[in-house]
C-alpha cells in the first residue's frame, strides 16, 4: 500500500501565518517534448485525504480520483503552463520556474506562505520555503503533484492525437527507446524541445 503524506506539516506551519498555506510542485522538467507545468493548491487547513503523496507513487488511476478529490475540495487551485518554445529560449530551469510563478499568481489570493518542492526559490513576493522531497513531506506540495502530473499527461495526450508517429500517450515525451527512435526516423516536431535533441538526433542505434 502506497504511503500517504501526512497532512501535519502544513496544519503545524498553518499555526504560524494568518493567511493561505499554498503547495507547489511542477512536472515535465526532464522530457524531451512537451510543456513544463507547474500546480499551485491552497487547501482546507483541517483537510486529510488519504492515498493522496507524491504523483509518482501513484499509478495513473489513482491519480485522475486523487485529482477530483483535490480540485472538489480545494481552496484555491491552479496551474502555469510553458511551452517548449519557451524552455527553449530561457532554458528548462527558468521554464520550470515561470511556470511556477505564473500558478501562484493564477490562484486567485495571495498565500502567506508558498511551500516549493525542490531546492529552486521561483521568486514569488511572499514568504517561499522550499522543501526538498517536499510531495512526501507537505499534502499541499504532494496534492499540486497529482494537480500538475494529471494536467500534463492530459496534454500529452491530446499531443498524441496530433502526432500519432512518436507515442506520447506512451512515455508522455520522455526520453524512451521508442521515443528516441520516433525522432531518429520522423525528426522532431513542433511539441519537442529542440535545445534537448542534439545527441539524439545524432545517435546511431537502429531505427
Amino acid at each position: 500500500m502506497r504511503r500517504t503524506t501526512d497532512p501535519k506539516y502544513d496544519r503545524t506551519l498553518s499555526t504560524s501565518i494568518s493567511g493561505p498555506l499554498a503547495g507547489v510542485d511542477e512536472v515535465g522538467r526532464g522530457a524531451l517534448a512537451g510543456p513544463v507545468v507547474a500546480a499551485a493548491v491552497v487547501l482546507p487547513r483541517d483537510i486529510d485525504l488519504p492515498g493522496i503523496t507524491d504523483s509518482k507513487r501513484m499509478t495513473r488511476l489513482q491519480r485522475e480520483e486523487g485529482y477530483d478529490r483535490i480540485l472538489n475540495c480545494a481552496v484555491a487551485w491552479s496551474v502555469g503552463i510553458v511551452g517548449p518554445d519557451v524552455v527553449d529560449r530561457i532554458n528548462v530551469r527558468q521554464g520550470t520556474l515561470q511556470a511556477m510563478r505564473e500558478a501562484v499568481a493564477a490562484l486567485g489570493l495571495s498565500p502567506a506562505m508558498v511551500l516549493v518542492d525542490g531546492r529552486d526559490d521561483p521568486g514569488i513576493e511572499t514568504v517561499v520555503r522550499t522543501v526538498i522531497g517536499g510531495d512526501g513531506i507537505s499534502l499541499s506540495i504532494a496534492a499540486a503533484s497529482v494537480v500538475a502530473k494529471v494536467t500534463r499527461d492530459r496534454i500529452m495526450a491530446d499531443l498524441a492525437n496530433e502526432h500519432p508517429v512518436y507515442g506520447f500517450e506512451r512515455h508522455v515525451g520522455y526520453a524512451t527507446d521508442f521515443h528516441r527512435r520516433a525522432i531518429r526516423r520522423h525528426g522532431p516536431a513542433t511539441p519537442h524541445r529542440m535545445s534537448f535533441l542534439g545527441s539524439i538526433l545524432q545517435e546511431r542505434l537502429p531505427l
